[in-house]
């Protein structure tokens, strides 16, 4: 018997290649992450509630905030020419060279593409003390081939991907032309970020490369996804994922009867492991589990030679995450076990476990600069702020006690991860990218 483990980062499983167009429902009103939460209101300081009043009253801020409302037909136009270009999971290229290329176009100082794929535009502070970064992420959930093509009726786009992410990147767009078209001067240099990686198996590979050891220095990470402005996403959702692979010799199903089965130990790994797991998750820090995708065999009349599933597990507390990883494997062992001491002849069955997902959980917190400012601009706008959790680019600042945010790109907008996916223009559309601004310009520090 071998018991393999395997670090490795898989591809995704074909989608359907058609969909329908539905119509906006108050359900689908708001794109958030499934694992937000709701808290009560939040204490802001007066001083940062000072300092967005303040700084918004500037004669360059509020003309960068009228040029925001000016550029809304540039913007949409920009977020149409996004979603039409594919950015399949692992194959982003088109779609970051299209966006390096509109970044210089707007007149960032200077733009790269770098090892894994991210793109980069620096916009030069007076000191460059500092780094703030702002990033939205250029894949989508969706495998190469998936029809992207946006469709429109009246302020409502359809087009797989055209919320999630799509719409973070032209408002990351948004802001640099609104501050390249003001002449506004910043005390921090600025990173304009589209990065690779977030979704799915991606595990956050774009970010994980920018906070490398010899990564770029960076003091703040303003991160745009999901819609609405209320939201300010502090905390990070940790979570392990994982291939669970069994393997025998396979053979014919009554002249081979009695080899090992991996449908067998399969069946039973899911069977303990979602048993224990729902005792773990009736109680402490809020904690998920899910099997998501399962395959092998070959016939029915065939022992299959393999049979494998995909978990996913997620918690806000790294103990949590760890905890019920160490029931799958405790299930997955059992089950192996068990399948072998049933085997009437030939080999042993054999497993494989393979991590294809590890993003780390952590936080910050609420007193913190970045922070108060998101909660501060929200409430300049006339949303009120609402902490919350999600898994994010940001975790991976998060998780290295780098402050970081995840903000709203505003609008509403329903069907993510589908092919039924919308966004809707409404009010909301152009105050996310005031929000955008005003926090990056506070992160930023401007006296002009």
């Amino acid at each position: 018997m071998s018991n393999k483990i395997k670090w490795i980062l898989l591809g995704l499983l074909p989608a359907a290649l058609s969909f329908n167009i539905p119509q906006p429902s108050l359900a689908q009103g708001r794109f958030i992450n499934s694992e937000e939460t709701k808290n009560s209101p939040p204490v802001i300081e007066k001083r940062y509630e000072n300092e967005i009043k303040a700084l918004a009253k500037l004669p360059a801020v509020k003309r960068a905030l009228q040029t925001i409302v000016e550029l809304e037909a540039e913007t949409r136009q920009d977020h149409i020419s996004l979603t039409e270009i594919p950015a399949p999971p692992f194959k982003e290229e088109v779609r970051a060279k299209k966006y390096a290329q509109m970044l210089q176009t707007a007149g960032i100082d200077s733009v790269w593409i770098d090892e894994v794929g991210n793109v980069i535009g620096q916009r030069k502070g007076k000191t460059g003390s500092r780094t703030v970064v702002l990033e939205a992420h250029l894949d989508t959930v969706f495998p190469e081939g998936t029809e992207v093509k946006v469709k429109q009726k009246g302020d409502t786009l359809y087009a797989p991907g055209v919320g999630d992410d799509t719409r973070g990147l032209a408002v990351v767009l948004a802001v640099l032309k609104a501050i390249e078209k003001t002449n506004i001067e910043t005390e921090a240099d600025v990173l304009f970020i589209g990065a690779v990686g977030e979704e799915g198996l991606g595990d956050l590979r774009g970010v994980k490369h920018l906070f490398r050891d010899n990564g770029p220095q960076i003091d703040s990470y303003i991160a745009v996804e999901g819609g609405g402005v209320n939201r300010v996403t502090h905390r990070g959702l940790g979570s392990h994922r994982y291939r669970v692979k069994f393997k025998g010799p396979g053979g014919h199903s009554s002249g081979a009867f009695g080899l090992v089965n991996p449908h067998n130990a399969l069946s039973r790994a899911i069977h303990y492991f979602i048993v224990d797991a729902d005792k773990f998750t009736k109680e402490g820090i809020r904690t998920t589990y899910n099997v998501g995708v399962i395959g092998g065999g070959t016939s029915v009349n065939s022992i299959p030679f393999e049979s494998w599933m995909e978990v996913d597990m997620r918690s806000e507390s790294p103990e949590r995450v760890a905890g019920i990883d160490q029931l799958l494997q405790a299930a997955v062992q059992r089950a192996l076990k068990e399948e072998n001491q049933m085997k009437r002849i030939g080999p042993d069955l054999e497993v494989e476990v393979e991590m294809i997902g590890d993003r780390p959980a952590g936080d910050v917190d609420p007193g913190v600069a970045l922070i108060q400012r998101a909660m501060a601009t929200s409430k300049y706008l006339h949303a009120e702020p609402r902490l919350g959790v999600g898994s994010t680019n940001s975790n991976i600042p998060f998780s290295k006690g780098i402050p970081a945010v995840t903000i709203g790109a505003g609008g509403k907008a329903g069907g993510a991860h589908s092919l039924n996916e919308w966004w809707l223009q409404n009010e909301e559309a152009n105050t996310a990218i005031k929000k955008v601004l005003l926090l990056v310009l506070a992160e930023a520090g401007t006296s002009k």
